[in-house]
């Protein structure tokens, strides 16, 4: 046992220094609260109802609310009271152990002594022993002024903690103040009950099944495999960086779904740019290994966009002019309209023929030359090349 407080019992002139332990302890089973979907641990936070803080253990003070006002007491303040920093354990009376009220018993507590002799500690004993009264005290003992009872245990001073009597509520039952008539035949009948019920009391014959029940429970399920890892249930703890993670994620969403929107005006875009591009490319580029490429994603975006628009398969020529004449005028600035739309229109023709048959391809070779050299002189100024 660990000594939850150290004092010394005031007893006249006498002084006994003695050691406190607590000399009762819950049976339970500790049992915690997870979630049910996942096992994680539920916990209680200390949050602030002004600012939604949560508040460290060490920044609470306490406090007293009456008629609408409210008094905050600090630490130091509780403390500067001095009964609540007396380590004396005071002998008030000495009283018969039958004048004390069950009900006021509240907690009990074992003293040992506390100095290199325990004269003074077998003195006092001795002196309840010969005397069999029941010494009434007065402690401090975690920031509470109390009342308690000093007895004899087994050789060894147990003080048991007493309730005050304003805290002792008083029993005020109407029904019980009818008048009831009882017979003696029924009285006969519960005594001979209770006589057929005597026993001398013994505590270790009694079991909480409760707890029994609950621990082979458990056990049944550990064996079972029902079980998690702990460090599993254990998350981050609330605070500033749970909420900074939340911030985060919402930001992260926040910016896919402007890059997405973006994203696609600007695909569009370059999906415009890399069509008209492609057919420049192909009357302009280094050479004929590249030019082809650029001929098949025009081709292949063509035909895609005919569809989309819902044009049937034989208008794809004259859509595919259109688009060509609007590449062609973002490109040039002083190329005319009908000569883009001439040009386009070749050059179209010669990408869907080249990618129909090998056949078909040196028919394509010879109309794509003059209609490559006419595009390039008047888009870029650059000499064609001729595409393998």
């Amino acid at each position: 046992m660990r000594a939850i407080w150290k004092g010394a019992i005031a007893f006249g002139l006498v002084n006994v220094p003695v050691k406190v332990y607590s000399a009762t302890e819950d049976h339970d089973i500790s049992l915690h609260q997870v979630h049910n979907a996942d096992g994680g641990r539920i916990r209680y936070q200390r949050r602030c109802e002004v600012c939604s803080q949560v508040i460290d253990y060490s920044d609470i003070e306490k406090a007293f609310e009456e008629d609408g006002r409210t008094v905050v007491l600090s630490k130091d303040e509780l403390k500067a009271i001095p009964a609540e920093n007396s380590h004396e354990i005071e002998v008030v009376q000495f009283v018969p152990s039958e004048q004390l009220e069950p009900m006021m018993f509240e907690k009990s507590y074992y003293l040992e002594p506390d100095s290199k002799s325990p004269k003074a500690y077998v003195l006092l004993r001795r002196a309840l022993e010969d005397t069999d009264r029941v010494a009434i005290v007065q402690f401090a003992l975690r920031e509470k002024t109390r009342l308690g009872a000093l007895r004899i245990k087994d050789d060894v001073l147990v003080l048991q903690s007493l309730l005050w009597p304003d805290e002792v509520r008083e029993a005020n039952f109407p029904s019980l103040e009818a008048d009831v008539r009882i017979s003696a035949q029924e009285r006969d009948m519960s005594a001979a009950l209770v006589e057929s019920m005597a026993a001398d009391f013994d505590p270790a014959s009694f079991t909480d099944e409760y707890q029994v029940q609950l621990r082979q429970l458990i056990e049944a399920k550990l064996e079972q495999g029902e079980s998690l890892d702990t460090e599993e249930t254990f998350g981050v703890e609330a605070g500033e960086g749970g909420k900074g993670e939340v911030i985060d994620l919402m930001e992260a969403l926040k910016r896919s779904l402007d890059r997405k929107r973006g994203g696609g005006a600007g695909a569009a875009a370059g999906a415009s740019e890399e069509d008209a591009g492609g057919d420049s490319g192909s009357a302009a580029g280094d050479g004929g290994n590249e030019a082809k490429p650029a001929r098949k994603r025009s081709a292949s975006a063509k035909p895609a966009a005919a569809e989309s628009d819902g044009k049937p398969a034989a208008r794809r020529t004259s859509s595919a002019k259109s688009d060509d004449d609007k590449a062609g005028t973002a490109k040039s600035s002083g190329a005319k309209g009908t000569a883009g739309k001439s040009t386009g229109s070749r050059t179209t023709a010669t990408k869907s023929t080249a990618a129909k048959s090998g056949t078909a391809r040196s028919t394509a070779k010879s109309a794509e030359k003059p209609a490559a050299k006419t595009a390039a002189g008047k888009a870029t100024g650059t000499r064609a090349r001729k595409p393998a």
